[in-house]
């Protein structure tokens, strides 16, 4: 009669605030990498790439829009996102930055825009730019008096 708490939940990695995606749906390819680490580049396959579907992050049409404009090179023509790292030494490390970057795409579309609402100068405001102005205009006509 004891229930665990896998039943409830899907195993999935969570990407942000009512998002997970399935462990299922991230393809994760290891290559070798190029640049420094000695005899460990050349013998260890070290770079990772992520891949995973935008529809299969479970976003919102709206949320899915912004993630696809703000992915830019990422995005391949299938509406894939491929993120690569090689920046680090180790298989691990590079897996867990391809999936802080994945992370930080989904958190930033989660956000949606302020929207901006044109205002138009008070007229108090014009007032005060108008006199001001007027004021300069009238420091630089005394200036070329002075200097005749």
């Amino acid at each position: 009669m004891h229930a665990s708490n896998q039943d409830n939940t899907v195993a999935g990695l969570v990407l942000g605030p009512g998002v997970a995606v399935p462990l299922d749906r991230l393809r994760f390819a290891f290559s070798s990498s190029s640049g420094p680490g000695g005899q460990n580049v050349n013998k260890r396959a070290t770079k990772c790439q992520l891949r995973v579907r935008v529809e299969d992050l479970g976003l919102t049409v709206e949320q899915s829009a912004r993630l696809i404009a703000q992915a830019g090179s990422l995005l391949t023509a299938e509406h894939e996102l491929l993120i690569v790292s090689d920046a680090h030494r180790s298989q691990e490390r590079n897996k867990a930055e391809t999936i802080d970057r994945l992370r930080e795409l989904v958190l930033r579309a989660l956000i949606r825009p302020k929207r901006r609402v044109a205002t138009k100068p008070t007229r108090g405001s014009r007032e005060r730019r108008i006199s001001d102005k007027k004021a300069r205009g009238q420091v630089k006509r005394m200036r070329s008096e002075q200097g005749d």
